[in-house]
């Protein structure tokens, strides 16, 4: 019988992952370029940087469990005031620009729950700003680990969950309330609605952080587009000026998160006269934004001199 093993190897050592040719770079595919091989093991790299600091930060935090409950909550009320002021409102109105309280609660709960997850995640990136200043950065440009995911996972707060878990009790309630038709389409836009958005917001906490490294003491400006946007969002569009509309559609595309595709769950018409199928680009609308978002980082980041001091 003839000896195989030789040819067994030699066809190991061809094959990359899934029996593709393989070119002896850790595994990779040899139809890949470098520059992609080396954007998604930065990226890989960034991610498993992510967990392992906001893992560090996270067993600190429940060292003082008691505290972080206590903090956990604080945060879930102060979120449940803005929900409040809507309800007293309505104790004097039936509608708001036109929409009832269950179709407010959709909007609301919607962005309430992708701002959350994207302040939970990207939240650290305001201060950067205070990093520029003090000279601080330095310390995380000499670490081998990518820089965006040390600031975003810098004191990583899971007491921020108490926010995401507020937006989902409104949005719940929301669900149990109206009296939707529904379509495989339309379960399927709800989850496409929330990390869709939570992307949305992700750019813009990354971009106004890119932002901070031109004007350090930016962090106000930051949360306009942010908080601000999250706090617009909870309203129909309605109720706002038409100029107002069209900047956070074309300008600033934050109707994208929850405006267009919810009014398309609720079957009522859009903003502007704006047809139908603008309620599905949401994911491309995120893409569209982290693509400046990641080149304004890099800028930044390449334009960056350090205090001296």
């Amino acid at each position: 019988m003839a000896d195989t093993t030789g040819a067994v190897e030699v066809a190991g050592a061809a094959d990359g992952p899934g029996g593709r040719p393989a070119d002896g770079l850790g595994g990779r595919p040899a139809d890949w370029p470098d520059a992609v091989f080396a954007e998604r093991s930065r990226f890989v790299e960034g991610v498993r940087a992510y967990g392992l600091i906001a893992m560090m930060w996270l067993r600190s935090t429940m060292a003082y469990r008691a505290s972080f409950a206590m903090m956990a909550f604080g945060n879930f009320a102060a979120t449940a005031f803005d929900f409040v002021s809507i309800l007293l409102m309505f104790s004097h109105v039936d509608r708001l620009g036109g929409y009832t309280l269950p179709e407010i609660a959709l909007l609301y709960g919607v962005a309430g729950t992708a701002f959350g997850l994207a302040d939970l995640l990207l939240g650290s990136m305001d201060r950067l700003g205070a990093r520029v200043r003090d000279g601080t950065l330095d310390t995380l440009l000499v670490r081998p680990v990518p820089v965006l995911a040390q600031v975003a996972a810098d004191q990583f707060a899971l007491r921020r969950l108490g926010r995401v878990i507020q937006g989902v009790l409104v949005l719940g309630y929301a669900l149990v309330a109206l009296d939707i038709e529904w379509t495989p389409l339309k379960v399927a836009m709800m989850p496409m609605m929330l990390l869709s958005g939570a992307a949305v917001f992700g750019a813009l906490f990354v971009a106004g952080a890119a932002f901070q490294f031109v004007a350090q003491d930016a962090s106000q400006v930051q949360n306009a587009f942010t908080y601000g946007g999250n706090t617009l969002l909870q309203y129909p569009p309605s109720v706002f000026a038409k100029d107002l509309v069209r900047g956070v559609t074309f300008v600033v595309p934050l109707a994208f998160v929850n405006w267009l595709p919810a009014l398309y769950v609720l079957g009522r018409d859009y903003p502007l006269d704006l047809p139908v199928w603008v309620a599905f680009l949401p994911p491309v609308v995120a893409v569209l934004c982290w693509l400046p978002a990641g080149l304004g980082w890099r800028s930044g980041l390449r334009a960056y001199r350090s205090t001296g001091s």
